[in-house]
Formats: C-alpha cells, structure tokens, sequence
C-alpha cells in the first residue's frame, strides 16, 4: 500500500511494477521483521499459495513451515496461527528461525551441536548463542542495523558527493552498487590510510556510468536551415487548413441537405410532416428555413472557392506572408471563430522578420565530455558503507557493533562454554556476503579471544537461501512426527500463541496471568465478616 492518499491501493508481487518513483511512499506488513498487519499478510499467502500452484479456496490441505522473528511477540504468532487455521483450514504448522534453519542446513560431519551465529538480514542484526543444539533466548542481541540503512547511508554520500545527479542516484541502483562493488576491510583505519595514495586510489576506484543523452541544447541554426524549418511549418499549417475546410464543407453540405428535404415537403404538400420537422430543426415559419438554407448555400459555395483558391495558389515566401484567416459568414460563426483562434496560435511562428546578414557558422563544442560527466567515481564508499555493522556511529546510531556485541553475549558464559560457542561461529544472511567479512570476524575475534586460544568460523554456502533450505531438509525429516508440529486440536486447546519447540524453534514461553484468589474462600471470609451482625442486633434490642 501507499501512504497519503484517500484510496490505498495493495499490489503483491510482480504487479508492483517498476517501484523506484514511489519507493519512498510504499508501507510494508511488517514492522522490522515480525508481520503486524493480517490482512495484508492474507494477500502475501495468497499470492505464494498462487504461485505454488495450490488452491486457497477453502482450505488448504497441506502443512506448512513459516519462518518467525528471534523472540517474536506472542500476539504475532497468535495471529498468524489464526489466520493459518480459521481461514486457510491448514492441519498443522511449524513455526522456525530463518538464521536456525541455515545452521541446521549447514551442519556437517564433526561440527559441534553448539555454536554463535551472526545474522544479518535487511533491518536487523542478530548474535544468537546455541548450546547442545537448542537456542539459549535469554542471552540473544539484537542490533537495529541491516542492509536497509547501509544502502540508505550509501545513497546519501553518493547524492552529497554529486548534487547535480541527485534523480539519477535511485535506492535501486545504489542496492546494484552496493552488492557488487562494497567490501569489508580487515582493518578499517589503515585501509582508509591506504585510499588517500593518488596510486591506491586509481588502481581501486570503480566507476559507474549513469545514462545521459549526447544532443547538445542550442545549437545555432543557419538561415537556410530556419528558412526550411519555416516551410515545413507552414506547410504543416496548409495542410490543417485544408483539412478543416473539407470537415466544415462537409458539415455544412449535410445540414443544407437536410434542410433542402424538408423544403421538398413544403412543395409537395406533405404538411403535416413538414411541420413535425420545422419543431425538430427548431424553426417557426417557412421563411425562417428559406433564410438558412440560403445562408448555408453561401457558406458552401465560399468554402468551395477556398478550398480551389488553396489547390492552385502558387508556393507563398515564408517571410512575407501571414497564414490566411477565413472570413466569417453568418451562419457558420462558431466553426470560423475556432478557425481563428487556432490560425492565431501559430501566427507567432511566421511574424515578419526584419533579413538579418548571414553570420559565419560556429560549431559548439562542449566545455566537457558529457559521458565523464556522468561518471560516478565509488571510492571509500566501498569501505565506509559495510563498516557501520560493526562501527553504528558512523550514521549516527548510539548501539553497539558485531563485535562488541559477540563480546558481550561471550561475557555471560563461564569460559568452558565460552570455548564451546567460539568452535562454531556461523555466519549467515544476505548482509554477510560482503567479500572480507569472514576474514574481519577472525581479526576481531582473535582481539577479543585470550591468547592462544582457538577458534573457527564458518560462512553459510548460500547466506540468502540457506535458511530455505533448512527449512526444506527440517520439513522432509520431521513431516511423520509429532515434534515440532502443532496441530489444530493444540491451537484450539492451549490457544494462538503455542509453539512446539524444536532444534530450530524459538523458546516457548507461556503467557503467566497473575493468580486470583478461590471463590470458596472469598465466601468463607465474607461469611464471617457478616456472621457476628444479627448477634449484635438482638443483644441491643
């Protein structure tokens, strides 16, 4: 949908078009990544189910795995698992993590069952530890930062770096940009010591060519070229005339035809239709129809001439003739009036013109080379723009990095657990394939890691789709059993926001309501409060 407005319009999928103009005003049905708006989430599982190929006409015979945000909101998954079961009539459902799934794809033989995985999607960033294979939610982080705001950083240097091309520096093209020409530097401060070398800085820019047109705007005409110009414009001018006159001798020739049948009436005796049609041509008397018809004959008969005089006139000089304004005739006023006006407008086209002598012609040259000018020379912005994930200051933002943060999840484990979590650092999202980013982990955990100690890290074989494919494997493997899945007698017994825990599942945690106090001892305490009363009455009677 669109914001502003009074009609909001919703398109799913490939009726979204081309969005770049209107980028800035489209909403989304999630807030980061946890889904808020159900009915636009209905629309999102009918296109998928679509293009699946399965109907969603009553219900949809098949279970599903979906994927939820780390510690998602018990009101999300509430109103997806009612949405899913009240109006798609699914059997059962299972609820999972994007960054889990990845992992539980990528295990291999010999990898540890624990592990601290670093997420980085398009709004958020992750450092989620996990031990003997289950999530430990307790100490999960979350920073606000993802690809999101570094293709908004990047678009904001680009268009401060050049003003004049600010339309052409789209959130499209600054996505393209980013993918394919951003790295990681292994160490931030003496990379950027290394751009400011003129060498360094030629042999590692990347340019970008925005698309420009090569016509020149004023370029001077000679007199030959304006005096063919004119000719062609006025013959373009002859041309509409002509055509106009033919349409009103047209027109005109079916009203006198007209008018001449009703005449033929008068003479022929037959009145009583003549008169009918004297009140369809809105006319009182046979004198008024003898008037027209004779005015009409006059316009024909001028128009005729016109269009003969314009057949056979000789070729007019284009400096010392006006175009020709019809005259008006009594009858035909409002079609000669719009003759005029429109000979008007282009009057100024053939105003006459005092003969200038002819200048010498002079070719114009560009004052620079339009393709270089349309250049974009992408620098340091290679480096600057992935390093907000692990300096936010650079853009403003007061939170921790990556790496503070994996120190500081580190920090809540005694050092046996330590050592068991740093074995298997797993790195997983589309905001983790920047080329160098596994080798500026290492660096960073080799800072933080007591000396001599070990540790690995390993990169998703595909960061965007692994979590996909996990999924898919998880599905495959546990499709027979009970575990993980929660089935419609589990939504309608223990309520929306259930979840079935699983090696790639969030940890449930129950909705805990305040206790109240049992009726039967509310009714014993008020018993005896009441109890002494009707004693104390009849003693004072």
């Amino acid at each position: 949908g669109a914001r502003g407005g009074a009609g909001v319009e919703t398109q799913v999928g490939n009726d979204l078009g081309t969005p770049e103009p209107l980028r800035w005003l489209l909403r989304s049905p999630f807030d980061r990544n946890v889904p808020v708006q159900m009915e636009l989430q209905e629309l999102l599982l009918d296109h998928g189910f679509q293009r699946l190929g399965v109907s969603s006409q009553g219900c949809v015979d098949h279970p599903i795995v979906i994927t939820e945000a780390v510690c998602t909101p018990l009101y999300s998954r509430q109103m997806m698992s009612e949405l899913l079961f009240e109006c798609y009539q699914i059997p059962k459902v299972s609820y999972g993590v994007d960054s889990l799934y990845s992992f539980y794809h990528n295990k291999r033989q010999g990898w540890p069952c624990s592990g601290l995985i670093v997420s980085s999607g398009y709004q958020c960033t992750h450092i989620l530890p996990v031990l003997d294979g289950r999530l430990d939610a307790k100490n999960c982080k979350r920073i606000n930062l993802g690809g999101c705001q570094a293709v908004m950083y990047l678009q904001r240097l680009l268009q401060l770096k050049y003003p004049g091309h600010l339309a052409a520096i789209t959130l499209g093209r600054v996505e393209e940009i980013l993918h394919e020409h951003s790295y990681v530097a292994e160490d931030y401060k003496e990379e950027m010591a290394k751009w400011r070398s003129p060498e360094y800085y030629e042999e590692n820019v990347h340019k970008m060519q925005l698309p420009f047109s090569n016509k020149l705007l004023g370029s001077t005409l000679t007199s030959e070229e304006k005096q063919e110009r004119r000719q062609q414009q006025l013959r373009r001018l002859q041309e509409l005339n002509a055509r106009r006159r033919e349409e009103k001798l047209q027109l005109d020739q079916e009203r006198l035809d007209r008018l001449l049948y009703v005449q033929e009436l008068l003479e022929d005796g037959q009145m009583e239709q003549f008169h009918k049609a004297l009140m369809e041509l809105n006319m009182d008397s046979a004198e008024e129809l003898q008037s027209y018809i004779h005015k009409l004959s006059m316009a024909v008969e001028q128009t005729k001439q016109r269009i003969l005089q314009a057949e056979v006139s000789v070729e007019v000089d284009v400096v010392d003739s006006k175009p020709e304004t019809p005259d008006l005739d009594p009858l035909g006023s409002e079609q000669s009036l719009d003759d005029v006006e429109s000979m008007n407008e282009f009057e100024p086209l053939f105003a006459e013109e005092q003969p200038e002598p002819e200048k010498p012609v002079t070719t114009v040259q560009p004052v620079f080379n339009l393709a270089e000018y349309h250049q974009l020379f992408i620098g340091t912005e290679r480096i600057r723009v992935p390093e907000i994930i692990f300096q936010p200051s650079l853009i403003g933002e007061e939170q921790a990095g990556v790496a503070e943060t994996m120190q500081f999840v580190l920090d809540r484990y005694p050092k046996e657990q330590q050592q068991k979590l740093v074995q298997n650092v797993f790195l997983t999202g589309g905001n983790m394939m920047y080329p160098g980013m596994k080798a500026r982990v290492q660096k960073e955990l080799l800072e933080m890691r007591p000396f001599q100690s070990s540790f690995q890290v390993h990169l998703a074989s595909n960061p965007v789709l692994d979590a996909w494919y996990g999924a898919h494997d998880w599905a495959l493997e546990y499709m027979n059993r009970e575990e993980g899945w929660i089935t419609r007698k589990d939504y309608e017994e223990k309520g929306g926001e259930y979840l079935k825990e699983h090696g790639a599942s969030n940890v449930y945690v129950p909705i805990r309501l305040p206790k109240q106090a049992p009726r039967t001892a509310e009714a014993s305490a008020s018993s005896k409060t009441l109890g002494p009363a009707p004693n104390n009455a009849s003693e004072q009677t």
